[in-house]
């Protein structure tokens, strides 16, 4: 009997190693395999997938009506369901990539990735203090640093710099610099800079953090842009626009997607090997706004779940009703899309042509 037990161990075993870091991608028994060893994520709230919800945080969402949609209920997602990352990893042929906060301490959860993601989190290291527990960019870097650790003992240092190499990081940041630094009333940082300088500043920050990633092994990175912050339900809600977007915001957010792309250019002409695609959320919500009837949206400025003007004075609150038909709606909340929305862009980033993701898609990037 305890032989049998010991055979079954290791064929387990077996099975798991067989895909993910370290693993050549093969095609078996007509299954397909993924089309990169694993995808590793940066971000905020739009593409957190819970770790956020053992925080002693004000930013979570791991209750309903979050996750209403969502095969097995709230997560700590902050979508009705998917996020535009579940869409890329499920479009790679990679299972949903599991929060940091799940996979820490689990070597079988890391080998297709980690999200380190979470919300209220910025690219400075102040931002979103308002909502007290958030984890920054520079930490979610220290954690990857800590994953990396955890599969080098799996698959040993040569084979997980070969798997990471060919690995993709998504990075999604710069968000709530904005909304939870730069336009809070209680930040002097409008005192201190102007819409370049504090651009400048937060591209210097993202330059460091990018190149520790690239130094750490990662040398494939799909960044996203900043969307048009001006138009989601929160900013409508405090502004005079009579349900219009803010130009005002639009246009101070603008040189950071400016810098953003500047950035890339500069680091792939100075790091050898590495592939930057970059996703322009400004243009794919510029085009849902414009074309909103055509995609099957009726509602564009208000949340669906929210309270007050435009549905963005007070976010989606425990066991607040929702709108009914959210596949209508650009925005679940005050501040995110919805899952209709996270899928169709996910969906553009990943077979989309220039005008929305360069020099190449997704796909082309995990065919290198």
């Amino acid at each position: 009997m305890a032989t049998k037990l010991i055979w079954v161990l290791v064929t387990i075993t077996a099975c798991i190693l067989k895909h993910g870091i370290g693993q050549e991608e093969t095609e078996a028994n007509g299954v397909r395999q993924p089309l990169v060893p694993a995808m590793f994520i940066f971000g905020d709230s739009l593409i957190d997938s819970g770790n956020n919800n053992n925080l002693a945080s004000f930013a979570k969402a791991n209750y309903l009506p979050y996750g209403i949609d969502f095969r097995g209920g709230p997560t700590g997602r902050f979508s009705n369901g998917y996020t535009m990352v579940d869409t890329v990893a499920q479009l790679l042929g990679l299972p949903l990539i599991p929060p940091y906060a799940q996979a820490e301490y689990s070597t079988d959860l890391i080998r297709y990735g980690v999200n380190y993601a979470s919300a209220a989190a910025g690219i400075l290291e102040n931002t979103g203090g308002d909502f007290v527990s958030r984890i920054p960019f520079k930490q979610q870097v220290n954690n990857f640093e800590k994953t990396l650790y955890q599969l080098s003992s799996l698959v040993g240092a040569g084979e997980l710099s070969q798997g990471l190499a060919k690995s993709i990081m998504f990075i999604g940041m710069g968000s709530n610099d904005y909304l939870n630094n730069y336009l809070m009333v209680n930040y002097d940082t409008k005192d201190h800079y102007n819409a370049q300088q504090f651009a400048d500043l937060l591209t210097e920050k993202y330059t460091q953090h990018v190149t520790r990633l690239y130094n750490l092994g990662a040398r494939k990175f799909v960044i996203a842009g900043l969307g048009l912050m001006g138009c989601i339900p929160s900013i409508l809600a405090q502004t005079n626009t009579n349900g219009y977007c803010s130009d005002e915001v639009n246009e101070l957010v603008s040189p950071f997607n400016t810098n953003v792309k500047m950035m890339i250019n500069n680091l792939s002409a100075n790091l050898p090997d590495s592939r930057f695609v970059y996703i322009d959320i400004n243009n794919a919500f510029q085009d849902l706004l414009i074309n909103s009837e055509a995609y099957g949206f009726s509602v564009v400025n208000r949340g669906c779940c929210g309270t007050g003007k435009n549905g963005g004075q007070i976010s989606c609150l425990p066991f607040q009703m929702p709108c009914q038909d959210r596949s209508k709606y650009i925005f679940w909340d005050a501040f995110h899309p919805t899952e209709a929305v996270n899928v169709l862009i996910g969906k553009k980033a990943f077979y989309g042509g220039s005008e929305i993701v360069s020099p190449m898609n997704i796909q082309q990037l995990a065919s290198l």
